[in-house]
């Protein structure tokens, strides 16, 4: 009996230790997953032909898994929680002084040979907070009302922002600013608004209901990670469809990373001073990437969208670090001050 009972306690440890694992790091796993599926589909000829159907399936199923995600996020969010704090206009005066100077340098000078590079940072600085930040914050120990209601804020500031400055940049026939605007609200704020409408129809009206879906522990966090994996595969076909050569490719994925890390930290810096630095440093750091990929198409080089692939790639390593440190150290991490 000694042999069977010590074999099922060294599967058990096994199974355990790769659930560890798994919980660890499942960022990293769902980002290696979409990459790794897509580069096999792209270069198995028979698959290959699948793509666009593919794509287009992807384009309706990623909406309504963010839908359902934020909805998830919302339904703990009580509204009157959602009201502007102090390290909200810290972090839009970041965004809008950086952005506000990449703008002059390409405007100032229109035919830099690396310019392309300097697009790539003012998507990654002016790009808003992700939608997924809710449950990526929650998941820290993060305010996530703080990060919901900047979310809001930096969308506006956004919508207002890039159709006063781009078009210096690109001018574009026939862009004006209310056309501009009118075409960012169209793109952020439904997916943004419905489901805070919903939630808070459910918290009022279907209490139990609301409960009952709160009551299932890490659902939105899962349900991000199945989106995640399909964002990564679209930045995978991105970059692999990008056809730049290897020195811009490299100029823009240092451009990136480098407003990757200085926003996080400067998030976290301010944060701290009002005792949120984990909702601080997400709202600043962790970006809409597919906004930035449709910007960069609508508005500036398309060859720029690179940047929102590479910045997805930065900030979910760097959430799946945080992840991972929190799981090992729990008695290391301070919670936000709600």
């Amino acid at each position: 009996m000694a042999g069977p009972t010590a074999g099922l306690q060294s599967f058990s440890i096994r199974m355990s230790a790769i659930l560890r694992f798994l919980k660890d790091w499942t960022l990293a796993i769902a980002m290696t997953i979409g990459a790794s599926t897509y580069l096999f589909c792209h270069n198995v000829p028979g698959l290959a032909s699948y793509s666009a159907p593919v794509m287009q399936a992807v384009s309706f199923i990623q909406p309504l898994l963010i839908f359902c995600m934020l909805f998830i996020a919302f339904c703990k969010v009580d509204l009157r929680a959602l009201r502007p704090c102090r390290w909200h206009w810290w972090l839009v005066a970041f965004q809008s002084v950086i952005f506000t100077l990449l703008c002059l340098w390409l405007i100032l000078c229109p035919h830099l040979s690396y310019g392309v590079v300097v697009e790539g940072a003012i998507l990654s600085i002016i790009c808003p907070t992700a939608a997924a930040g809710a449950v990526i914050t929650g998941k820290l120990g993060g305010n996530a009302a703080g990060l919901t209601a900047y979310t809001l804020v930096i969308n506006l500031c956004v919508a207002i922002l890039i159709p006063l400055l781009i078009p210096l940049t690109h001018p574009q026939p026939g862009m004006t600013f209310v056309s501009s605007f009118l075409l960012i609200c169209a793109k952020v704020f439904p997916i943004l608004i419905l489901p805070l409408v919903a939630a808070t129809i459910v918290r009022h009206y279907l209490p139990r209901l609301c409960r009952a879906i709160t009551s299932v522990r890490d659902l939105a966090f899962y349900i991000w990670c199945v989106s995640l994996s399909l964002a990564i595969a679209v930045t995978t076909r991105s970059l692999v469809g990008s056809h730049i050569g290897w020195p811009l490719l490299t100029g823009i994925a240092l451009a990136s990373l480098f407003c990757c890390a200085i926003q996080f930290a400067f998030g976290r810096w301010i944060g701290r001073r009002y005792g949120c630095p984990i909702a601080a440093g997400q709202s600043l750091g962790q970006k809409n990437t597919m906004f930035a990929i449709w910007m960069g198409y609508t508005f500036l080089t398309p060859v720029s969208t690179v940047a929102g692939g590479f910045y997805s790639v930065w900030h979910n390593i760097f959430n799946s670090w945080q992840l991972y440190q929190q799981r090992k150290h729990p008695e290391r991490q301070v919670p936000d001050r709600l």
